[in-house]
C-alpha cells in the first residue's frame, strides 16, 4: 500500500493589496464613527462652529448664507448623525458602493471647509473633533486629505471588500436601528447638557486656578543682528534687534485667559469666585427660553432664604437696555453682571443656565430643561 504523502508548501500569503484595503476600510470607518459620536456628544458646540463658517461665506460669498444661521443646530445632527450612519454602513459593507459615494461627497464638502480655513485663516478651529481634540486648520486639512487618500484606496479595490456582513431586511433594521441612536444621542445632548464637558468649565474645574500659571512662564527670544537671526534663553544686550518671544512650556500657562465678570461698579470676578454662588447664565435674551421663568424665580428665592450661605445672580452678554427688558418681563430680581459671549457659550450649552460654583469650583451645572430644587442645591455644596 502506498504510503500517503504530504504537503509542506505553506498557505499562500495575504495579498498586499488585500490587507491594505481593509484597514484602509476599517480606519475609515472607525474615524467617521468617532468624529460624528464626538460632535453629537456637544451638537450646540458644533453649532456654534457651523455659524462662524455660514458667517465668513455670507462675506465673501454672499449674504445667503445667513439664512443657515437659524438651521445651525438642525444641521449639526443631521451631519453629525450622518458621519455615524456612513460610518457604520461602511464597515458593515452595507451597499458599499453607494456608501463610498455618500462618504466622497462629505469628504470633498469638509476637506474645502478645513482648506478655506486653513488657506484664508477664516476659521482658526474646523470642530472635527469638538473640543476633544484642538485641531489646527492646517492640521484638519491634512486630516482630510488622509481619509481622501484611505477612501481612494478603499473604492478602486473594493473586490477584496466583496462579503457584506449585513444585506436585504436584516441590513435595512440593522442602519434603522443605527441611525436611531446616532439620532437619539444628539437630540438628548441638545435638550441637556453634553455627555462628556471637554471645556475649561467643566464640573470639578477650579476657575480661578485655570486664571493661573501652573509653573513659572519660561520663553526665548528670537533676535537678530547685521542680518543673523539667533535665538536666546535669556535677553541679551542692547546690540540686539528683538523680532519676537515664544514659550518654552505653554502647556503651563492659564487654561482660562479671558473670564471677567463685571458690572457698572465694576470687576466683580475676584467676588464671583468666592463663597456659594448659583450663577444663571443668559446668553442672549432673544434666543433665550421663555417658559421657565416662574421655576427660576422660586429657585432664586429658596437660594436667598437657604442656610447654605447661596448668592443667586444672573450673568449675561446681552446689552444692557435688551437685559432690562427681558429681566422686567421675567420678574427676576437678583442682581446681574455682564460677561463676553463666547466665553458664556463656553461656561454652559444652555440658554439660559445654571452653574454652581463652591469657592470658584464649579460643582453643577443644570440646563433649563433640568432646573434643580434647592434640596439638589444644598446637598451638592455639601
Amino acid at each position: 500500500m502506498p504510503t500517503p504523502s504530504f504537503s509542506t508548501k505553506t498557505a499562500p500569503s495575504p495579498h498586499p493589496l488585500r490587507t491594505l484595503t481593509r484597514v484602509s476600510w476599517f480606519l475609515l470607518g472607525a474615524l467617521f464613527i468617532f468624529s460624528g459620536l464626538i460632535k453629537l456628544n456637544d451638537p450646540v458646540g458644533t453649532a456654534y462652529k457651523l455659524e462662524e463658517y455660514f458667517e465668513v461665506f455670507a462675506v465673501d460669498f454672499g449674504s445667503f448664507f445667513l439664512y443657515f444661521k437659524d438651521m445651525s443646530r438642525t444641521l449639526s445632527i443631521v451631519l453629525s448623525s450622518l458621519e455615524v450612519i456612513l460610518g457604520v454602513a461602511l464597515l458593515l459593507r452595507w451597499h458599499l458602493r453607494a456608501t463610498l459615494w455618500i462618504l466622497l461627497g462629505l469628504l470633498v464638502f469638509f476637506t474645502f471647509l478645513t482648506f478655506y480655513s486653513a488657506a484664508f485663516n477664516k476659521v482658526t478651529d474646523c470642530g472635527c473633533f469638538g473640543d476633544f481634540i484642538k485641531l489646527t486648520p492646517w492640521t484638519s486639512f491634512a486630516k482630510d486629505v488622509f481619509l481622501l487618500v484611505l477612501w481612494g484606496i478603499v473604492f478602486t479595490h473594493q473586490r477584496f471588500l466583496r462579503h457584506a456582513f449585513v444585506q436585504g431586511t436584516q441590513g435595512i433594521m440593522t442602519m434603522t436601528f443605527a441611525s436611531a441612536i446616532a439620532i437619539g444621542i444628539g437630540m438628548r445632548s441638545l435638550g441637556h447638557l453634553p455627555y462628556f464637558d471637554f471645556l475649561p468649565y467643566k464640573v470639578g474645574n477650579d476657575i480661578g486656578k485655570l486664571m493661573k500659571a501652573s509653573a513659572p512662564l519660561q520663553y526665548k527670544y528670537i533676535m537678530e543682528k547685521n542680518g543673523a537671526t539667533q535665538e536666546f534663553t535669556t535677553y541679551p544686550d542692547s546690540t540686539w534687534t528683538y523680532k519676537s518671544m515664544v514659550a518654552l512650556n505653554p502647556e503651563d500657562g492659564p487654561k482660562i485667559t479671558d473670564f471677567r465678570v463685571w458690572n457698572d461698579e465694576g470687576d466683580y470676578t475676584p467676588e464671583l469666585l468666592r463663597g456659594n454662588k448659583l450663577v444663571l447664565i443668559i446668553q442672549n435674551t432673544e434666543k433665550a427660553d421663555r417658559d421657565r421663568h416662574a421655576i427660576i424665580n422660586k429657585l432664586f428665592a429658596d437660594a436667598k432664604a437657604s442656610r447654605a450661605n447661596v448668592t443667586p445672580l444672573i450673568v449675561t452678554s446681552s446689552s444692557p437696555a435688551e437685559f432690562d427688558v427681558f429681566r422686567h418681563n421675567a420678574n427676576y430680581e437678583v442682581p446681574f453682571y455682564y460677561a463676553d459671549a463666547t466665553v458664556l457659550k463656553s461656561i454652559i450649552r444652555s440658554n439660559p443656565g445654571f452653574v454652581l460654583l463652591k469657592n470658584g469650583v464649579v460643582k453643577a451645572k443644570y440646563h433649563y430643561h433640568d432646573i434643580p430644587s434647592i434640596g439638589k442645591v444644598e446637598e451638592t455644596l455639601q
